[in-house]
């Protein structure tokens, strides 16, 4: 029989394994060095900038918005209390008979459908057995 000797070889040598180290992809080439210092420093002059970056942009917009946001929620505030709720409530209070034409149509026309569709779909049911074959 023709034999291709691949099931003699031990698994290490049959699966390639690909290399879990990160440091080959980003470290230098060894032809090319720079001074040790240089990823250091560049490491902590990003963490100081970003840090001052972070203290001076909240320093100068932490205060104005924190006032333009107080300032809006009481003027929302103060039209949901003294002009939207009244004019809620005025409105239910003369329209009275909107209520009653449109929970009559509501009655008349969608409940019977929505009735029938329930009595249709109330009889579905749902079993579930184990598979005894797993």
């Amino acid at each position: 029989m023709f034999h291709l000797g691949v099931s003699d070889k031990p698994l290490e040598v049959r699966v390639a394994k690909p290399s879990s180290s990160y440091a080959p992809l980003i470290q230098q080439p060894p032809s090319v060095r720079s001074f040790d210092k240089v990823w250091l420093w560049s490491h902590a002059l990003f963490e100081v900038s970003r840090l001052w970056c972070y203290r001076l942009i909240s320093l100068l917009l932490a205060v104005p918005v924190s006032l333009v946001a107080g300032i809006l929620f009481a003027v929302l505030s103060c039209l949901h209390i003294w002009l939207i709720m009244p004019s809620v409530q005025l409105l239910l209070i003369n329209m009275h008979w909107v209520r009653t034409v449109w929970g009559s149509i509501l009655n008349i026309l969608v409940s019977p459908f929505f009735t029938s569709i329930g009595k249709c779909c109330g009889q579905i049911t749902i079993h579930l057995a184990k598979d005894e074959g797993r």
